[in-house]
């Protein structure tokens, strides 16, 4: 059933979007329809992942993905809520706070069961908040090579906005690190 939920919800997207790349081709917005095939491509890849790979889907993190690509591509830059100033600060947060979501699925398939019990929070939640931050720190590395070495302005307030960036990453990750070590402790406290 998630199989299909998440399929029909990246279709949808999927469509959307490329509804959206016919109307801005149309009219020879060349900003709206590149944005609208990136979001082809991001609204693609979970049918892609749910076609080739048997990973058993986390719903709540896909449809995160998806909610954030929503407002990143289509909220954020095609209709232009990035001018709002705080809109990108905002995404920012979240796509911390989803990163972190990443971190414990991914902490959870690469330890044994059993062996948790012996794993301390601290380390749950040093791993959830190095990961959400390593994907800030990597997403900002990504702007800067875009602005080096293809002439974009990815950084449009340069240090200050790659700083807030990084902080709004680490906060988001933050609270999904303190409420992953929080609940890691109570899970084996009661055991």
């Amino acid at each position: 059933m998630k199989r299909k939920v998440i399929i029909i919800i990246s279709l949808i997207y999927v469509l959307f979007m490329a509804a959206l790349f016919v109307f801005y081709f149309s009219k020879d917005d060349s900003y709206r329809y590149l944005i609208a095939i990136g979001g082809i491509i991001c609204g693609a890849v979970p049918l892609i992942l749910v076609r080739f790979t048997k990973i058993k889907f986390n719903m709540p993190i896909m449809l995160s993905y998806l909610a954030f690509i929503f407002g990143s591509q289509f909220l954020g830059s095609i209709l232009g809520f990035y001018g709002l100033g705080w809109w990108d600060t905002f995404l920012h947060f979240l796509s911390g706070a989803l990163l972190g979501f990443v971190a414990i699925a991914l902490f959870e398939r690469m330890t044994h069961k059993q062996a948790r019990h012996d794993i301390s929070c601290w380390l749950v939640f040093l791993f959830v908040l190095s990961f959400a931050v390593l994907g800030g720190v990597l997403w900002e590395i990504y702007e800067f090579s875009g602005d080096q070495f293809f002439d974009m302005t990815m950084q449009g307030g340069g240090n200050t906005d790659t700083m807030i960036d990084l902080t709004a990453d680490a906060a988001g990750g933050l609270v999904i690190a303190i409420s992953a070590a929080i609940r890691t402790k109570r899970k084996f406290e009661k055991t």
